[in-house]
């Protein structure tokens, strides 16, 4: 039978509940207990360090501090403490070290049972909320950290191998969160971060010594590239906008300007904009371009067609909606965004009918 929990009676009583694995088990019948060295070892690594943990919040943060909850598995621990603010990662850095060093100091962690008092007394740790009876286990990890516990432990802090704490948040007003791995846990972890760094430093072609340099050069050459096909575009755009200016309509002395552009972003429509504004004169300019299957929309109006009636926001905002998007601004400027690139011919054809229509 596979024992998965254990509880205790309110009579004192000890329930261990599992599941028959083969055979059968009968009322009555005697059998041998034994435990999984390594499973209960692992989790000894995570109870010592969780109370080593503790001593050194207190430490590090104040002795505000106290346990509002924890969790020891063989994989990990899991400690919640009362705390007003998140920590900061210098906190967390000098939390990890001074466990770390209490566990390279390889501190004797000793067991005694005792009265209530006399633990009270010894100045040995508890739990405002816990129930505790007459008699209680205290566990001592060197001079160090003293506390009232009934779990199981290590015989020595350096038994731990290591900490290796993962994150820290907030779960509740006031109680904070820290979640850690000690032993073969933490040790797979960084041996999985160091696989991680290897492959990153391959596919970079640099050392790992050199990674981050090479990451920056790298994004340096990216912005570049960009840079350049950014000018590329717009000196494109720029030789095709006099046949986009001809194929415009004339709408009482002004020109209306409605074109559908490829892959632009908005600060590169905007630019496109101001480009035929000027080449205008007096007018409308209404641009439409979908990049990364998300929709720009930009409408802009010289001074005397907005003193002619143009209003670039409300013209903007009835042509976004068609393409799924809002946006507003002002009489002689606005710009919006869409998420449907389906609509983009049906917001071009909304945009310039009400621009004829305001003239």
């Amino acid at each position: 039978m596979e024992v998965y929990d254990c509880k205790k009676t309110s009579d004192g009583k000890f329930l261990h509940i599992g599941k028959v694995i083969s055979g059968a088990v009968q009322v009555g019948d005697k059998v041998t207990a034994s435990i999984d060295v390594e499973k209960r070892k692992a989790t000894a690594r995570n109870h010592t360090a969780t109370h080593l943990l503790h001593k050194a919040l207190k430490h590090i943060l104040g002795d505000h501090v106290n346990q509002a909850g924890s969790m020891v598995s063989p994989d990990r621990l899991r400690f919640d403490f009362t705390h007003f603010s998140a920590m900061t990662q210098e906190q967390i850095e000098a939390v990890e070290n001074e466990v770390n060093s209490k566990i390279l100091a390889n501190l004797p962690v000793n067991t005694k049972v005792m009265t209530i008092d006399e633990a009270k007394k010894s100045g040995a740790t508890a739990l405002f909320d816990e129930k505790y009876g007459d008699i209680v286990r205290v566990v001592s990890a060197g001079d160090y950290s003293s506390e009232l516990c009934g779990g199981t432990h290590l015989n020595s802090t350096g038994e731990a191998g290591l900490i290796k704490i993962l994150s820290e948040s907030g779960i509740s007003a006031g109680v904070r969160r820290i979640e850690a791995l000690t032993g073969f846990n933490a040790i797979n972890y960084y041996k999985e971060k160091e696989k991680h760094l290897k492959q990153a430093a391959e596919a970079a072609k640099s050392s790992t010594e050199d990674l981050v340099k090479k990451i920056e050069s790298l994004f340096d050459e990216i912005r570049t590239a960009r840079k350049e096909l950014e000018e590329v575009k717009t000196k494109l755009i720029n030789s095709n906008l006099d046949g986009i200016i001809s194929n415009g309509r004339t709408v009482k002395g002004f020109k209306i300007i409605a074109a559908k552009m490829e892959g632009l972003d908005m600060n590169a429509l905007r630019n496109t904009s101001d480009t035929i504004k000027n080449k205008i004169g007096s007018g409308v300019v209404i641009l439409i371009s979908d990049k990364d299957g998300k929709v720009n929309l930009i409408v802009s109006a010289t001074k005397d067609a907005v003193e002619a009636g143009i209003h670039s926001g409300k013209i903007i905002k009835e042509a976004a909606a068609a393409c799924g998007g809002g946006g507003g601004g002002r009489p002689d400027m606005a710009q919006a965004g869409g998420k449907d690139p389906s609509g983009m011919d049906k917001a071009l054809e909304i945009a310039e009918k009400m621009a004829i229509e305001m003239l």
